[in-house]
C-alpha cells in the first residue's frame, strides 16, 4: 500500500487563505490587530517588572485603570503619545524599526 502524500501549507499560505492575501484590507487589520496585541503584552509584563498595578501605572500616565487595562488587552485603539507615555512611565527604552522598500530604518528612544 502507497502512502498517501502529505500536503504542506507555508504561514504565508494559510495567511492568504483564510485572512486575505497580503496588501488586502482584511490582512492589513489582522496584521495591525496582531502588533497591538503584541505591544499590550509587552507593556503588561514591564507593568509586571516594574511591580506595578494598573491603577499605579495609570497614575504615573495619568489616565485611568480602565485605559492601562484595555492597551494592555488590546480594547482600545491607544495613541502613540499615550503608549510612549505608558512606557516612559516605565522607565523603558523603546526602539522603532521601520523597514521601508527593503532598508531598515532604526530609532531608539530613551
Amino acid at each position: 500500500m502507497a502512502k498517501k502524500e502529505i500536503k504542506k501549507y507555508s504561514l504565508a499560505d494559510v495567511k492568504d487563505r483564510y485572512i486575505g492575501k497580503e496588501g488586502s484590507e482584511e490582512r492589513h487589520q489582522y496584521e495591525y490587530e496582531l502588533r497591538m496585541d503584541v505591544l499590550g503584552h509587552l507593556i503588561k509584563a514591564a507593568r509586571k517588572e516594574r511591580n506595578l498595578t494598573q491603577l499605579e501605572l495609570g497614575k504615573l500616565v495619568g489616565v485611568q485603570k480602565a485605559q492601562i487595562s484595555k492597551i494592555e488587552n488590546n480594547i482600545t485603539n491607544a495613541t502613540i503619545a499615550t503608549v510612549l507615555k505608558v512606557f516612559d512611565a516605565l522607565d523603558a527604552d523603546v526602539k522603532f524599526n521601520v523597514r521601508l522598500e527593503g532598508k531598515n530604518l532604526e530609532a531608539e528612544l530613551i
